[in-house]
């Protein structure tokens, strides 16, 4: 295997390439769904939703965590997420209609925290908190759900906490005084501003 391949698949570049997987696989997604090609949209998706666990893993296995790899990791979530109203208005128009209100509570809480954090910060948080991840497990499965046409109230539930999530990276971003990445909890924050501020 040449140099450039082994540090390609070296484990420190291997949670970056796994986000960047979840990049590429978004005009993908949206072309299943304007093609009309729901079995292999739900497959890409699960594919995707799986790189955002592994990636994770990876970076705390190896302990490659850093600012950089956090930030291209939330960028990668909100381009999937994204994608999902449009490719979702393709495939389940009817759920759009119906599910109206909860889409756009839950396209809020996806909006409001970034909108925060520019404005206080000039740049988007990254926080990972334990809320956002619990939302991404719930909605992840609840879209599975939705394309696969089974119960809505999954949907709802992960909307609800998705909303609680939000209002919590919205405290976070009150409580720091300057931009972190990887900031679990809002009682994380409170350590972060106590230290810095002695």
């Amino acid at each position: 295997m040449s140099s450039a391949l082994q540090e390609t698949f070296s484990p420190r570049n291997l949670p970056n390439a796994f986000t960047a997987t979840r990049f590429a696989l978004v005009p993908v997604l949206l072309l299943l769904a304007a093609t009309h090609h729901p079995a292999a949209f739900v497959a890409v998706l699960a594919a995707a939703f799986a790189t955002d666990a592994i990636d994770g893993y990876l970076a705390r296995r190896f302990q490659l965590e850093s600012p950089v790899g956090a930030k291209l990791d939330s960028r990668a979530d909100l381009a999937l997420w994204l994608s999902l109203p449009a490719a979702t208005w393709l495939l389940r128009p009817e759920f759009v209609r119906a599910e109206a209100t909860p889409i756009a509570l839950l396209l809020a809480s996806l909006a409001l925290p970034m909108l925060a954090g520019l404005v206080k910060f000039g740049r988007a948080p990254s926080y990972h908190s334990w809320a956002a991840k619990s939302t991404a497990v719930l909605l992840a499965g609840a879209m599975l759900s939705v394309y696969l046409d089974g119960p809505v109230w999954l949907f709802r539930v992960a909307t609800v906490v998705a909303l609680i999530a939000a209002l919590e990276e919205l405290v976070i971003t009150a409580l720091l005084p300057e931009w972190h990445a990887d900031v679990r909890s809002w009682r994380a924050a409170q350590r972060i501003r106590a230290g810095e501020k002695t």
